[in-house]
């Protein structure tokens, strides 16, 4: 997998590198060390995975996460970060991020949430993962809801309402200026959000959330 180290301190990048660049499957195309360099790199490297750190100088991992998540939806992002308290958890899941690691695990935790966010999984670490679900044990089903859809970002919820109407990926990407295999992830990503398993299941969301009218 194709991996791009982001965080601000040099000596940490320099330890995750040594850590990693041992690991037959993982390959470290670059490092940034502030949020804009990330994008950029992004854009230029095409990494499977970003390790990012939450705290950045300029933007805060959260919305680089979902930038990066709008522009290169098929690339994965974990969160490797000192933060442990329910905001920062939840709000970098909601900008899509695959994986949530604090800096305190242990490698081989962190080297499971990197493999699993390259296989399109989600990886928690443990203590965060029973906070999720007490968390949505605690809420309705309409708030639980509303959470999901809240979670999608503002591309998914236009790719959303196309594929509701019939859309192809085509049609989608003809008319949003985007290429048909990244309508295909954002769909994907729609699907997994929403834990739906067919168009027709997506439609009747879409009609019940009035998205689109019957």
């Amino acid at each position: 997998m194709r991996l791009l180290l982001v965080d601000d301190h040099e000596v940490v990048r320099s330890g995750l590198r040594m850590l990693l660049d041992s690991e037959l499957d993982v390959q470290i195309v670059g490092e940034a060390g502030t949020a804009e360099e990330a994008l950029r790199a992004v854009q230029e490297l095409e990494p499977d995975v970003v390790l990012m750190d939450i705290g950045l100088p300029d933007l805060s991992g959260i919305e680089a996460a979902a930038r990066i998540r709008e522009i290169r939806p098929q690339v994965a992002v974990v969160a490797l970060t000192i933060h442990e308290d329910k905001e920062y958890f939840f709000r970098m899941l909601d900008a899509g991020a695959s994986g949530y690691v604090p800096k305190r695990a242990a490698p081989d935790e962190l080297l499971t949430a990197i493999r699993a966010a390259a296989k399109g999984e989600v990886y928690l670490y443990p203590s965060l993962a029973t906070l999720l679900v007490k968390d949505y044990m605690g809420q309705d089903p309409d708030d639980r809801e509303a959470r999901i859809l809240n979670g999608l970002t503002e591309r998914e919820l236009e790719v959303l309402g196309h594929l509701a109407d019939g859309a192809s990926n085509s049609e989608i990407g003809d008319t949003l200026q985007i290429s048909p295999k990244t309508v295909a992830r954002h769909r994907e990503n729609i699907m997994r959000k929403l834990n739906l398993h067919s168009r027709t299941e997506l439609v009747k969301y879409a009609i019940r959330k009035g998205i689109i009218s019957p």
